[in-house]
């Protein structure tokens, strides 16, 4: 069933997006709406959608596990804005990792299927910088798209499934499918309502509740450039290809200094060495695995070895190709932090304020003409 917005351009037919209440797709969807794109947005059923609370928006509710309810939410629109995945840093029970194949690698074959029959024009699909390469002999290397996957490695389950999902979008290609694949790093910013690991990671620290960290590091992304992104993929890019998006290579050292920054908490000076770290990890994950499947992890294996592998990106190619010229990760901890500060997620008193123009990443975008893994700070 399809609840139908009366406000929003009737006479253009809408943008499909999934995924509109996760981190990414909750910034999306207020980027589209700002560039004064009709918007339809595909909930699960029973999910919170306070994410589009207040928003112009048309709603279809389904599973896009579901190929038939994917295809009628689907019906009608024009341009698709894949986004929606499970993302797990763990290693799981069975039924997780199935859930994982189904949700990230049969859904994703399901929104092309129906994009595809209903003749949506092009699929914009959310990719993970942890399904690309890297140089073996030195992973911190910067790694293009180019690089292929490698699976002889020990990976996490979700890993794989986002190898499989760029295999479903190649193989839809090959078919003559319109299809881009915006590859994503680990998200910072606002209008993170579930929220993210990063997200719960910024409100544990200013709430003093992390005394400890492992170093490490990672690429990241500002919600805004990510945004821009996908919205430039849409525009601009080449089908059939994927283009890297990163705003700043960080260590983990040096996103507690921004959270000290925004916050005005002192961070942990304890530095937990990562081989120890692993080997308690190890211990500790698969025992919650397998007896205490719903308790969240806040450190695991898969998130330790990726932050150990200092992995860079290189995204030279969506700047030649795209125009894409990203911000900064200070201004996406500010705008997360005022996002969860106003939310009261922080409780702390000795917390300090944002600052009053901290809500300017994630949320004042500037429009473009014709806009049509996440790995958490290991923290104890």
């Amino acid at each position: 069933m399809i609840s139908r917005s009366s406000t929003v351009g009737s006479s253009m037919p809408p943008v499909f997006v999934t995924g509109s209440t996760g981190h990414l797709g909750a910034n999306l969807v207020r980027r589209l709406l700002d560039d004064g794109v009709r918007v339809r947005v595909f909930l699960k059923r029973g999910e919170s959608d306070e994410a589009l609370e207040g928003l112009d928006v048309e709603r279809s509710v389904g599973d896009i596990r579901d190929l038939n309810s994917t295809k009628h939410a689907l019906a009608g629109c024009q341009g698709v804005y894949h986004c929606a995945a499970k993302v797990s840093t763990i290693e799981g029970n069975r039924a997780h990792r199935r859930e994982l194949f189904e949700c990230n690698v049969l859904g994703t074959r399901n929104v092309l299927q129906a994009a595809r029959e209903a003749g949506a024009g092009r699929v914009v699909v959310t990719g993970s910088f942890s399904a690309v390469g890297h140089d073996l002999d030195d992973p911190s290397a910067p790694s293009d798209e180019t690089m292929q996957f490698y699976p002889m490695d020990r990976t996490m389950p979700y890993e794989r499934s986002k190898a499989l999902v760029e295999h479903e979008c190649w193989r839809a290609a090959a078919k003559g499918q319109d299809i881009v694949v915006a590859t994503c790093c680990a998200v910072v910013g606002g209008s993170d309502y579930f929220p993210s690991r990063l997200g719960r990671t910024l409100c544990d620290y200013s709430n003093r509740k992390l005394h400890a960290y492992v170093d490490g590091g990672f690429e990241f992304v500002a919600a805004r450039d990510i945004v821009e992104g996908h919205v430039l993929c849409m525009q601009r890019g080449r089908s059939g290809e994927k283009y890297i998006f990163s705003t700043e290579y960080k260590t983990i050292s040096e996103i507690l200094d921004l959270f000290e920054e925004v916050s005005g908490v002192p961070r942990p000076h304890r530095r937990v060495p990562t081989h120890m770290m692993l080997v308690f990890a190890e211990a500790a994950s698969f025992y919650l695995s397998r007896f205490h499947p719903s308790f969240p992890q806040r450190f695991t294996p898969g998130a330790i070895r990726l932050l150990r592998k200092r992995r860079h990106a290189d995204t030279g190619k969506a700047r030649r190709e795209l125009g894409y010229q990203p911000t900064t990760i200070r201004a996406a901890v500010h705008a997360a932090y005022k996002f969860h500060y106003d939310r009261k997620a922080i409780a702390n008193p000795r917390a300090k304020p944002p600052r009053a123009n901290a809500d300017g990443e994630g949320q004042d975008f500037v429009p473009s003409q014709g806009a049509g893994v996440t790995p958490e700070g290991v923290a104890i």
